[in-house]
């Protein structure tokens, strides 16, 4: 499928110095380029692999993961680990189509807008990560979503998946925007890091925002009008908000390396999982480091109990967001047939006598 002029527009190619704009923090070692995962040992395999996320809350199983050293144990030594942060969806699916990234935690619709711009080919979703953590914060005083005609609300980036899930939102209830930020709702997208300031200044009216600038905005002053859990009733309020992405090619010269990448997201599910409060300030400590200062107990807390983590992708609401997206004149007839790549993550599952989980 050609790739909507649209995505062509509001994701231009990252350069290498672009790309270094991109990420606020990293730690590497070793070489740059991507080693295929050759036996040097029985059981050992050897190669690089680069893995972006962001220094959100719903990105807690890579914070996690990485912080805990799930994933230095999982990938094994021989295997380099290179990380680098985002503060966009759009910014990392540029990385990773681009080849300076091999995987990256990354929301559903630009994952969708990679396996679109690529004709199908250069991503795959190998395990989802977490459901839930997305809501729009408005000014007190506005009460209904009538009284949203004429205000400037925030998302994270164009095309971004809480910016396709605001402006669904805004269609259905009659109200009409543009990427241009003309309509009856200006929609601005920026980055999370200075949405708080921007809406404590008063530039913005509201934002649809992951946590934990949702639960950062609400700290500030505003209030919770819509918690986009609400506005998934078929999927029982579950809806994906990251999943795990890989380059296709990648994938397919280092199987084994993915296998352990999934085996580590999976290990920091399950961590997370067991004990949510040791989880919530282990992912703290970790953010911190990012942001340079961890979160509130206030903000943490408000925060952490809209999150769900799993390796399930929940593939029917990833599925739905694209009709959205089709629906907004964002992309047309998205074809994802093989957008899904779940083969290892049910491996893995069904040996640790778990339910597999499905890609429709």
């Amino acid at each position: 499928m050609r790739p909507s002029r649209l995505w062509r527009a509001m994701t231009p190619l990252i350069t290498a110095g672009a790309l270094a704009l991109a990420v606020v923090g990293c730690s590497s070692s070793g070489d740059d380029a991507s080693a295929s995962a050759g036996a040097t040992t029985p059981g050992q395999v050897s190669g690089t692999l680069r893995l972006g996320y962001f220094p959100n809350l719903t990105h807690a199983p890579a914070l996690y993961g990485v912080e805990k050293g799930i994933f230095a144990k999982e990938l094994g030594s021989g295997v380099t680990l290179k990380t680098s942060t985002f503060n966009s969806g759009v910014q990392e699916a540029e990385a990773v189509l681009s080849g300076a990234l091999d995987a990256g935690y990354i929301g559903p619709n630009p994952a969708v807008n990679s396996f679109i711009k690529s004709n199908g080919e250069a991503v795959r979703i190998v395990s989802g990560a977490t459901s839930g953590g997305a809501a729009l914060v408005v000014r007190p005083d506005i009460t209904s979503v009538a009284q949203l005609k004429g205000t400037t609300l925030a998302t994270p980036s164009l095309g971004n998946t809480q910016d396709v899930a605001l402006r669904y939102y805004l269609k259905k209830n009659g109200l009409k925007t543009d990427t241009q930020g003309g309509g009856d709702v200006s929609i601005k997208p920026q980055d999370n890091s200075i949405t708080v300031d921007a809406f404590t200044n008063k530039a913005i009216d509201g934002a649809w925002v992951p946590e934990p600038t949702a639960s950062r905005l609400v700290a500030a002053g505003g209030k919770v009008l819509v918690n986009e859990a609400d506005e998934w009733p078929e999927t029982k309020g579950q809806f994906v908000t990251t999943v795990l992405l890989v380059r296709t090619a990648y994938l397919k010269k280092n199987p084994e390396i993915v296998r352990r990448l999934v085996s580590a997201n999976v290990a920091s599910i399950n961590g997370l999982n067991a004990d949510r409060d040791a989880g919530a300030t282990v992912t703290n400590t970790a953010l911190g480091k990012l942001a340079g200062k961890p979160l509130s107990d206030k903000v943490l807390t408000s925060a952490w109990k809209t999150l769900t983590f799993t390796p399930d992708p929940i593939a029917a609401s990833l599925l739905t967001s694209a009709k959205h997206q089709e629906e907004l004149g964002l992309i047309k007839k998205p074809k994802l047939d093989g957008i899904f790549d779940l083969t290892i993550l049910n491996d893995i599952l069904a040996k640790q006598g778990k339910p597999t989980v499905s890609d429709s």
